[in-house]
């Protein structure tokens, strides 16, 4: 009997459980980084909103709350909601970081390391609502960098200067050097491994 024609008994034991963070950097990492960023330009929206309503149609800053302040204008009034937010951009940036290669992973960090600021001025807004007492006797909670720019303007500086090496790292990712392309892991390469090399 020819031994070699038998099929071979597939392994029945289950793999490992893989770590959400792993899976998110490999296999869900372009789902991931899709449903991320619709996050992230969701809010972009509401900033730009908000400065289209102050400097083009002249409304004064405290009525200026964007297009989610015009139905729910107490949500948007709350500190909870931007400690929030800037809480998710933190864990977005932190989660899908291992996913990047290369130059796109320096920008991502870049990125991450701009929003730990952006997050400890937030942290430092709500512990003043928290705690019932502001900073420097100022009338309404107020962040470090608030002391020289205003709050509207501060914001839309932080969301740029976030979101800008954003943008570096994932046209890195997604047009990646042969050399990053080899080491990826997800889907999220335009154009494939292969013809990546091929090309080179």
């Amino acid at each position: 009997m020819d031994l070699t024609s038998i099929p071979a008994v597939p392994d029945l034991r289950e793999a490992p459980p893989r770590a959400l963070r792993e899976r998110l950097n490999q296999e869900w990492h372009e789902r991931a980084l899709q449903v991320f960023m619709v996050i992230v330009l969701g809010h972009w929206a509401e900033h730009l909103a908000q400065a289209f309503q102050i400097y083009v149609l002249k409304w004064p800053v405290p009525k200026a709350l964007g297009v989610l302040g015009l139905w729910q204008p107490w949500l948007v009034k709350s500190e909870v909601l931007h400690y929030g937010y800037a809480l998710v951009m933190l864990i977005g940036l932190w989660l899908l970081r291992p996913g990047f290669t290369g130059r796109a992973h320096t920008w991502w960090t870049v990125a991450l390391w701009i929003q730990l600021w952006h997050h400890l001025e937030h942290a430092l807004l709500l512990g003043q609502v928290i705690a019932g007492a502001n900073l420097f006797n100022n009338p309404v909670p107020t962040s470090i960098v608030q002391l020289w720019i205003p709050r509207v303007e501060l914001h839309l500086f932080y969301n740029a200067i976030v979101f800008i090496p954003m943008l570096f790292a994932m046209y890195d990712h997604m047009f990646p050097p042969v050399k990053d392309a080899a080491v990826m892991r997800c889907s999220c390469a335009v154009r494939s491994h292969s013809r990546a090399a091929v090309s080179s």
